[in-house]
């Protein structure tokens, strides 16, 4: 097949018409010349492209350079150090230059740092570093190279490892079910810690706010810490269980970081719930006192105080606290705002302790013949606590005489070892 002349228009695009129409006329010298011009042309344009490719190398090479530079320096040891402050820093009008050492620091725009390491040191930071500056704020924890002091990465918060230790990792296994002659007392603590985490919907319908935090009261032994820990074991929410002796430390406001730091953990792991179990080893009223332990301790009640009704809202935090003293309690801590519902926790009557020791026998192997409700009534003036004391004291009875099964008679001696009573003869029938 013949190859396609220069005269022959159709081997030329639509495109480049008048170009192949120019073309067409010029004489085949001419021709010849454009053509060693445009082969010209192409070696200089390879002769750039290979220029770019070795610029374009060197760059991935020393971008590469960084990155492993990078990398060593996050693998080294961090300085620990905090957000002290924030700047926005605009560049000085300079005017004209007059050859002169421009300071290259003045001449930075955007977000720069203040920052406190943990040699007690201030440093400025002209370049933030490795951290967008948008997500620091002041007080943040971050890790900064020891030589340049370049913020390289933020740390989490930093918590006493008291407060850590304070979190439930394992939920109790008790239930409400579990818990005999409380249903008032139960329907009260879903009503104030539970409806508002799982049906938070319903108060803004109602446009009403929920209590912070319910006061459980009552005589030992009733049931406060197990209502607690079944509210524990029935809700999805972060627990965090305190002891009020645990709060007075021998340093003076000790005590107090540990309060503050639990409200900031339980804030972090929202929606959370804090018990605080023998509220009155820190909340009694306050006097006049030259100790400095009972100054400590009333310094705790205060920081307590504070973030019960703080600056901002813990909505999604709520208050437990259990007291067998509700008397000498501050009111202060008793006002509404702070702990709103106070649910009192009797001594059982004749129903609840039967069922209380239902509930504590239906795992032991008991007879036919034992009757619950007598055993109740001759159970006048004990406590939930006492009424457990009675079942495991009757299976020790049945234990001791070899039997397969506790009889009625067992109970009823497990109530007098219960009640401590040396009496010949004791009725306990009605």
């Amino acid at each position: 097949m013949a190859a396609p002349k220069l005269e022959d228009g159709a081997m030329w695009d639509d495109s480049e018409e008048s170009l192949g129409e120019e073309v067409l006329r010029m004489p085949t010298d001419e021709i010849i010349g454009r053509t060693r011009l445009l082969d010209n042309e192409i070696k200089i344009m390879k002769s750039e492209v290979m220029r770019i490719t070795h610029e374009l190398q060197a760059q991935n090479d020393k971008i590469k350079d960084n990155a492993e530079k990078i990398k060593v320096n996050k693998t080294l040891p961090y300085l620990v150090s905090n957000v002290i402050e924030l700047l926005d820093v605009d560049p000085q009008d300079m005017g004209e230059e007059d050859g002169s050492v421009v300071d290259l620091d003045a001449q930075r725009k955007g977000k720069c740092a203040v920052i406190k390491t943990s040699t007690r040191q201030t440093y400025f930071l002209p370049v933030i570093g490795l951290v967008d500056a948008e997500k620091l704020k002041p007080g943040d924890l971050v890790g900064v190279n020891k030589d340049s002091y370049l913020i390289l990465e933020t740390l989490p918060a930093e918590y006493d490892a008291r407060v850590k230790a304070m979190e439930v990792d394992e939920r109790p296994t008790e239930q409400y079910s579990d818990i005999g002659g409380l249903d008032k007392q139960i329907q009260e603590l879903i009503e104030a810690v539970v409806l508002p985490m799982t049906h938070k919907e319903r108060f803004e319908n109602l446009g009403i706010q929920p209590p912070k935090g319910v006061l459980l009261y009552g005589p030992p032994g009733t049931g406060k810490t197990l209502l607690a820990r079944a509210c524990a074991a029935q809700t999805k929410s972060t627990f965090l269980k305190l002891a009020g002796p645990q709060l007075v430390q021998m340093f003076i406001g000790d005590g107090a970081k540990l309060v503050r730091d639990a409200f900031a953990l339980a804030k972090e792991k929202a929606p959370a719930i804090i018990f605080i179990d023998e509220l009155d080893a820190i909340g009694t009223k306050r006097f006049d006192s030259e100790k400095a332990g009972d100054r400590e301790v009333q310094r705790t009640m205060l920081e307590l105080l504070n973030q019960l009704d703080g600056f901002s809202s813990t909505t999604d935090i709520k208050v437990i606290a259990a007291t067998n003293r509700v008397d000498i309690l501050d009111p202060a801590l008793l006002r509404s705002g702070r702990l709103d519902r106070k649910i009192e926790f009797p001594h059982p009557n004749e129903e609840a302790r039967a069922r209380i020791m239902q509930i504590h026998s239906r795992k032991m192997n008991v007879s036919q013949d034992v009757n619950f409700e007598e055993l109740s009534r001759s159970t006048d003036d004990f406590n939930g606590a006492q009424c457990k004391a009675v079942c495991v004291e009757a299976g020790m009875i049945a234990l001791r005489r070899g039997a397969t099964s506790v009889t009625h008679e067992d109970f009823m001696d497990a109530i007098m070892e219960v009640q401590a009573k040396k009496k010949a003869n004791l009725n306990y029938y009605a």
